[in-house]
């Protein structure tokens, strides 16, 4: 066979799938405005159910849910008729999810939540099916080509798509937002690049002040101690006036003699760059990188001259931040 024929394969089913969600689009209608306003006002948590393939899509739709601040979780068709049934509470919202809504494992579940006034939705294409019947909210979906005509393929894709339009609506009508993203996504690449400064920067007694008045002889002794390569320069008020590094230091004892009975504030860098504690880590990387330096003060957004924090470009190398 030529590989030209396999391709041509794959654009045919990728054809008959955007035909299935384009059929999809069309037939959205206030079935779904109604679903999603029954699961935001849920007061426990949103079950996901579904047999084979159609079973895999619930996982992920649960799954999508959760990550995006609406607790859910899939049951599996088949245990629920063997004692799990006893996880579905009546403030629970269930989702039922089956292409022809006749699924013999489903049936049990459905006369389960008809019984207890569980609030159930389907999603389902058959409209004189067991599932479309009986649910409290009907998704319908198109009734859809599957490629090679066997195969859940277009249907599945149809469901998928219902499912992360779920998601994202009920996310946008909560205004989750990054930082809510952040707070259950702590591990992986996404958790990583949603770090802010104020999650690495160093605090407290880390960060490396002295007075603008004191001495270098003096001030060399903090510099070794704190082990930054810097020093953070504030006024009697607190207020940073500017920055010493070692590199400063070096430069000026190439040119003077007598560097120690100099104060700081005679050869610190005025004003130096800072940055907001809820901006993310990654742009604090790039200004960084923009300005050619390794650390910034780290400030809130109340008042830029009071510094809470400062970040060295090895935490964040440390976070794997890139």
């Amino acid at each position: 066979m030529k590989k030209k024929k396999f391709i041509n394969i794959a654009k045919e089913v990728i054809n008959l799938e955007i035909k299935a969600l384009n059929k999809l689009k069309n037939t959205i209608n206030d079935s779904f405005n109604l679903a999603v306003e029954q699961i935001l006002k849920c007061q426990s948590k949103v079950i996901l159910c579904g047999v084979g393939k159609s079973g895999l899509i619930a996982n992920k739709i649960a799954s999508t849910l959760s990550s995006v601040g609406t607790p859910s979780f899939y049951l599996s068709a088949s245990d629920s008729s063997h004692g799990d049934l006893g996880s579905i509470t009546k403030k629970d919202i269930l989702i039922l999810i089956s292409n022809s809504g006749e699924t013999n494992e489903l049936k049990n579940i459905i006369q389960f939540a008809n019984r207890n006034k569980i609030l159930l939705i389907g999603i389902v294409s058959q409209k004189n099916s067991i599932l479309y019947k009986s649910s409290d909210i009907k998704l319908l979906i198109p009734k859809a080509i599957e490629a090679g005509n066997i195969i859940p393929t277009a249907s599945t894709t149809t469901q998928l798509a219902l499912g992360d339009a779920l998601a994202i609506a009920t996310m946008r009508q909560r205004k989750f937002n990054k930082k809510d993203f952040k707070k259950i996504h702590p591990a992986g690449s996404l958790g990583v690049q949603l770090k802010t400064v104020e999650d690495i920067m160093l605090k407290d007694n880390a960060i490396p002040f002295v007075n603008e008045n004191l001495k270098i002889k003096d001030a060399l002794k903090v510099l070794s101690s704190k082990k930054l390569g810097f020093l953070l320069v504030r006024d009697k008020k607190k207020l940073t006036k500017g920055l010493l590094t070692d590199g400063d230091l070096r430069r000026f004892n190439q040119k003077n003699q007598n560097l120690h009975g100099i104060s700081i504030k005679k050869i610190m860098t005025k004003n130096p760059i800072g940055i907001d504690k809820n901006e993310l880590a990654v742009k604090a990387l790039s200004l960084m990188n923009d300005k050619k330096i390794t650390s910034l003060c780290v400030y809130n957004k109340k008042n830029k001259f009071k510094t809470i924090g400062v970040l060295h470009i090895h935490n964040i190398l440390q976070s794997n931040i890139s």
